[in-house]
């Protein structure tokens, strides 16, 4: 006796939104995941962030180009997409990581070294008291 098969199907209009949902995300996450990789220090943001970041520079960056380029139309899921989008998302995460403080503290002066210091000559290192135990107990 043969298994029986299950065989569902979709509409066709919900099918065609679950395979578009399913390729974007996946194209988010590497235009993000590459945009990560260029930049260089530690990254913010976790997994929802980096295919946010993706989906949103390939968006940012296909309509840029599109616009640059008089209204035609760039196809997100090309190596033309791909190369725009990773650059959109790069300026995401630039502006990210000014805005959100991880290059400098607003409010806080820049730290001034002392000379010894700035010209390399030593005088970095604190020296310890040297501190004498004397035991009368002998």
């Amino acid at each position: 006796m043969e298994p029986a098969a299950f065989d569902i199907q979709l509409p066709e209009n919900m099918q065609f939104w679950c395979e578009t949902v399913l390729i974007w995300t996946g194209f988010g996450t590497l235009v993000g995941l590459l945009a990560k990789a260029i930049m260089p220090g530690r990254d913010p943001g976790g997994a929802v962030a980096t295919l946010a970041m993706g989906i949103a520079g390939v968006v940012i960056g296909c309509g840029v180009l599109s616009l640059a380029l008089g209204g035609y139309i760039i196809k997100p899921i090309s190596p033309l997409g791909m190369g725009v989008g990773t650059l959109g998302a790069f300026i995401l995460l630039f502006f990210y990581r000014l805005l959100g403080g991880y290059w400098f503290i607003e409010g806080e002066e820049p730290k001034v070294l002392n000379r010894a210091r700035r010209s390399g000559r030593g005088g970095g290192r604190r020296r310890r008291r040297r501190s004498y135990a004397f035991d009368d107990d002998f």
